[in-house]
């Protein structure tokens, strides 16, 4: 049997395995199509392909609609042309690359020329990191330190931009560490030496052991139970999920459907997990309105605190530079996820192209915390109580990324009064850097970081968590309100009262006026949708809703970073959507410049239209050509009752303490979507109370 052959019943398998749908992931044997497809075209005689992003390209959103409404009458409607986008190097050139799937054929090839670099792949990494095993001058700082080569463990880290004016070489710094008897590698660094590597060269072309530091002690540091000793830590008694009627949510392909939730779930190489036409219903009866058309993070930006040689560049963009989705890690059950969790795998390609697995790396759960989702006690009837209770049930689409040290757990809970709840938790192992220091009283200056333990300073820095949010309030026409609440004095005399506080509504007419920065003032951020009412007359909305990780960029605007993540200022943003604005940062984000942003696309609009209203569009385009790219946002920079996209940034400012060594515990925040005059009242009113869960009868005896 012929491999293509092969390939294709494979496919037809993997059709035949649920309903497909056309925001699906691509599956195995279709990234593999995709791979065969491009090296058996003009690049089958390029020596240095390599893949680095091979995604779905998802069908335009008017047409996804469509066929959803289609498919909403007839269930055999057919599904809209399968493609892959694809960014690939070869022999030094980034190549941007569709392909469509069912004929088997490059739909377009065209060559980037911008700044910036695709995201690194797993094998260039590894490969770079063993380079300095072999460099001779490394050997000598490791001998020079007393250190055994065979103990040190070597990891790769992307190198920012730092006003640098033209594109530099592609490179990675390389970080190493001291393992010996434990495997938190992270709280032993290698202080004081810096090596560079040309990635497409694979050579360290610079090198600098400036100094000497002891590297720290690796005794308590190990976090494997194994490795453990008494005195141990709080013990709690084992719990267990117990559902005697099965699990409450149907997967149906990509497909979930529970209580009066469905959407689409799905994964990206760069993202991660994807929520897809997440719709909600109010009761039992009746059809789901469309929620959010797409929602994913973004963006991940972790700049570090400290400005020395060994450190000033660690700025880290975790998706665009080394893949959210790619660092996925595989899901424990019974400890990542309870024992009623369903688990989904994920595939993404690897540098050759071939399809690879990552296990477990979603899973889907019913979560009983033990809350009340509403509650009341009456007393106020002579000589009876009436209590009325009913339980917070919820799902919960999780993920974990393990990005290098630092582990982020990424919650998406459905719940059914109509909110989603979006969580971001910070585990895992803090950066830290090797000092001289023992003791706190021997700091006299700026350290940019706390002693955590003996010669180990856990360096101050940020975690500013982006999401694509394209929220379709009952509908993709849209507008963004801001609920201002004011103080309202009272002069006349007309009340007692000296003072009281209003709404006061501003609808953003523009990108600009929709830019938030979080408590500069009080009041509420709805998306409404202006052609729905409810029968009060209120517009049909949803609010977001904070819940800690409010922080925002405090590096000054010129500062390299910052021009990169511009956007970090402000928490929320609203743009006009545009199918190509996906990352927050930029499509190349690896040493990036801050001119294809967020931030940057914003102004853009915004410049584009105000010159088109001062000198006439006609003469605007044909004086500047790069303006034709902006035209369609011309017409739509204005983003009232229109489509539109709200950005979140959900923000840590990190100081670390001395718990947080030598692992942290869960750090978490995020943000809700809450119904804001959706459903002519309280869905939950009407949900009848489930009765006492009857265990199976067990017994201690053997």
């Amino acid at each position: 049997m012929s491999p293509f052959f092969f390939l294709l019943l494979l496919l037809s398998f993997e059709l035949a395995c649920g309903h497909r749908h056309p925001l699906d992931p691509l599956t195995p044997s279709e990234i593999s199509i995709v791979s065969s497809v491009i090296k058996t075209s003009h690049f089958g005689s390029s020596k240095s392909l390599s893949f680095h992003y091979v995604g779905l390209d998802e069908p335009d959103k008017p047409d996804l609609l469509a066929w959803s409404l289609d498919h909403g009458r007839s269930k055999e409607k057919a599904l809209p042309p399968r493609r892959a986008f694809v960014i690939a190097r070869s022999e030094g050139k980034i190549h941007e690359i569709y392909v469509d799937i069912a004929s088997r054929s490059v739909v377009s090839d065209e060559v980037y020329e911008g700044f910036g670099y695709p995201m690194l792949n797993f094998e260039e990494e590894e490969a770079a990191s063993a380079l300095p095993f072999s460099y001779p001058p490394f050997v000598a700082s490791v001998a020079k330190r007393g250190l055994a080569l065979e103990d040190v463990l070597c990891t790769p880290l992307s190198v920012g931009w730092f006003g640098e004016a033209k594109q530099e070489r592609r490179r990675v710094k390389i970080a190493c560490y001291l393992t010996g008897d434990t495997v938190n590698f992270y709280a032993r660094p290698l202080e004081g030496v810096t090596v560079v590597v040309d990635l497409d060269a694979l050579l360290i072309v610079e090198y600098e052991d400036r100094v000497v530091v002891p590297v720290p002690e690796s005794a308590g540091t190990d976090y494997r139970a194994a490795k453990q000793r008494p005195p141990f830590g709080p013990q709690t008694k084992p719990g267990a999920v117990v559902q005697p009627e099965g699990k409450g949510f149907e997967v149906d392909g990509h497909m979930i459907r529970w209580a009066n939730w469905e959407f689409h779930l799905g994964f990206d190489v760069r993202a991660g997990t994807v929520i897809s036409v997440a719709s909600v219903k109010g009761s039992e009866v009746g059809t789901p309105r469309r929620v959010l058309y797409r929602g994913f993070v973004s963006e991940l930006f972790i700049p570090y605190m400290d400005p020395s040689e060994e450190w000033y560049y660690k700025t880290f963009f975790d998706a665009g530079e080394n893949g959210f989705g790619l660092s996925a890690a595989p899901l424990e059950p019974n400890s990542d996820c309870p024992a009623n969790a369903a688990f989904m795998d994920a595939h993404f390609a690897g540098r050759d192209g071939a399809p690879v697995r990552i296990p477990n790396a979603l899973c889907v759960f019913e979560r009983y915390a033990g809350d009340a989702s509403w509650r009341h006690t009456e007393f106020g009837f002579p000589g009876q109580v009436i209590t009325e209770v009913r339980p917070d049930v919820s799902l919960v689409v999780r993920m974990v990324s393990a990005v290098g040290n630092y582990d982020y757990v990424i919650d998406w809970e459905f719940k059914t009064s109509g909110s989603i709840k979006i969580g971001v938790s910070l585990t895992g192992i803090l950066e830290v850097k090797g000092t001289r220091y023992t003791h706190a009283d021997q700091i006299a200056g700026d350290e940019h970081g706390t002693l955590l333990a003996r010669n180990t300073i856990g360096v101050y820095h940020d975690h500013f968590v982006t999401f694509h949010l394209d929220l379709d309030v009952d509908g993709p026409a849209n507008s963004f309100v801001r609920s201002k609440l004011k103080t309202v004095r009272v002069t006349d005399g007309s009340s007692r009262r000296r003072s009281y506080w209003t709404v006061a509504k501003e609808t953003a007419k523009t990108e600009a006026d929709a830019r938030v920065e979080l408590g500069d003032e009080p009041g509420e951020l709805l998306v409404v949708n202006p052609s729905k009412r409810t029968r009060m007359g209120n517009l049909v909305g949803y609010r977001v809703i904070s819940h800690g990780a409010t922080a925002a960029s405090l590096l000054s605007d010129d500062d390299y970073p910052q021009i990169r993540a511009s956007y970090s200022k402000n928490q929320v943003w609203v743009t006009a959507y545009n199918k190509s604005e996906k990352w927050a940062a930029g499509l190349y984000t690896d040493e990036s410049r801050g001119d294809d942003n967020l931030a940057a696309w914003s102004r853009r609009y915004v410049t584009c239209c105000q010159k088109a209203m001062n000198i006439g569009v006609a003469f605007v385009l044909a004086l500047e050509p790069w303006l034709i790219r902006w035209r369609a946002a011309c017409r739509n920079a204005g983003i009232e009752d229109t489509d539109i996209v709200l950005w979140y940034t959900a923000g840590f400012h990190h100081v670390p303490y001395q718990e947080d060594f030598p692992l942290m515990p869960l750090l978490s925040g995020g943000f809700e979507l809450r119904p804001a005059n959706f459903f002519e009242r309280n869905p939950l009113i009407k949900t009848r109370p489930n009765g006492p869960v009857l265990l199976p009868n067990c017994s201690t005896n053997p």
